[in-house]
């Protein structure tokens, strides 16, 4: 799976030059801590050194401008990105090649394997997370058809959680749909909860258990 991008792209150190000016505490460090946080998520070169698009340069001002400025705290911040993120509807293609970092090429092949979803022309904001998710495992040599897998683990829980809201749906008063809707937001959020746990005790059994501390940070 290719993953050079198509555009241009920052590495960390140009990431400092370009903020430091206006935030002199930016360090490396603490962009390492915002990502580990969940509050940015930049793409990976093959070799696996950070690459930030315009978008997570603006992302990262934003962040720091509310600590600076308005003294929220990260999680309030995080909800917040989240929130506008959810709020912000489709992509486009041209928009989630920019956000994600990858070529034409490889989006096309995360798309063959099932990876990466579409409506018509548009892609779900999740497929940005998604498909950065995916090129960090290629760090470890874990391609696109290696997750065939997932794609299938995700239509078996995707059949599990439509047997269960059939019954609403099969329901003639107003609202039902909305019901079914809900009830399947809720329960795909406990089957991931379940799902994460059980990786965590099967790593666990494994003797992988604790977290190992950062690499070099690149």
């Amino acid at each position: 799976m290719s993953a050079e991008p198509a555009r241009a792209y920052f590495g960390i150190g140009e990431v400092l030059a370009q903020l430091r000016a206006e935030f002199p505490d930016i360090s490396v460090s603490k962009i390492r801590f915002l990502e580990a946080e969940g509050l940015i998520q930049p793409a990976r070169s093959p070799s696996g050194y950070r690459k930030f698009g315009p978008s997570d340069v603006d992302r990262l001002r934003y962040i720091l401008t509310a600590q600076r400025d308005r003294y929220l705290p990260l999680r309030v911040i995080k909800d917040q990105l989240d929130a506008d993120q959810a709020e912000a509807g489709p992509l486009a293609r041209s928009e989630l090649l920019d956000a994600a970092g990858i070529d034409e090429r490889s989006l096309a092949e995360l798309e063959e394997f099932g990876l990466v979803l579409r409506s018509g022309r548009q892609y779900p904001p999740e497929a940005v997370e998604a498909v950065r998710a995916i090129m960090a495992l290629g760090q470890y040599g874990v391609q696109a058809r290696h997750l065939r897998v997932l794609r299938a683990s995700a239509d078996r829980e995707i059949a599990l959680i439509e047997q269960v809201v059939a019954p609403i749906l099969r329901q003639r008063s107003p609202g039902a749909r909305d019901r079914a809707a809900e009830s399947a937001r809720d329960i795909a959020s406990l089957v991931r909860t379940v799902h994460a746990a059980l990786i965590e005790m099967t790593l666990a059994d494994a003797g992988f258990a604790g977290r190992e501390p950062g690499g070099n940070g690149r």
